[in-house]
């Protein structure tokens, strides 16, 4: 069981048949095709701000425009983004600290590159729980996100269709 005073760190590591350029581009400007299918917005230099919005869905279920906020910490593109990560969308979880999600790429031979994310959620269980994918109703986390992102750009289509 994870407490308020202890760190979960959720590493996940897959191999996407793309390039690290393709896999940053997917990441910053095409969340609306994979995932939860809602815009985020990075201002992609340290101290920048990151927004993630409200899909249709979300809204139609009465969330607010921005439903995660955060602040970029170090950006090396196509290799390195470190970012804050605060869910908006309940008052519970927003009361966590935020997250730190550090995203890497590492290309390898024929033209696949290693993606790995890295999410840490010190002091925010509920955080945890939602985006390890361990409670249903929240979508399937950063395992489905992740997922659908290496099925979007290797096939051309999500798993949603």
């Amino acid at each position: 069981m994870t407490t308020a005073t202890e760190t979960a760190t959720q590493t996940y590591q897959l191999h996407i048949k793309a390039s690290p350029e393709e896999i940053w581009n997917a990441l910053t400007t095409r969340a609306e095709e994979y995932g939860y299918r809602a815009a985020v917005e990075y201002d992609l230099r340290p101290g920048g701000a990151y927004r993630g919005f409200a899909s249709k869905e979300m809204l139609e279920f009465g969330m607010s425009d921005v439903v995660i906020d955060g602040e970029i910490l170090e950006v090396d593109l196509p290799h390195r983004l470190v970012q804050t990560w605060n869910p908006l969308f309940d008052e519970k979880i927003s009361a966590e600290p935020p997250a730190t999600l550090t995203w890497e790429t590492q290309e390898g031979p024929n033209g696949v590159t290693r993606l790995t994310l890295t999410a840490e959620s010190e002091g925010a269980p509920m955080t945890a729980a939602i985006t390890s994918g361990s409670v249903p109703e929240a979508g399937g986390g950063w395992p489905y996100v992740l997922s659908d992102l290496k099925t979007l750009l290797e096939t051309g289509e999500s798993l949603a269709g």
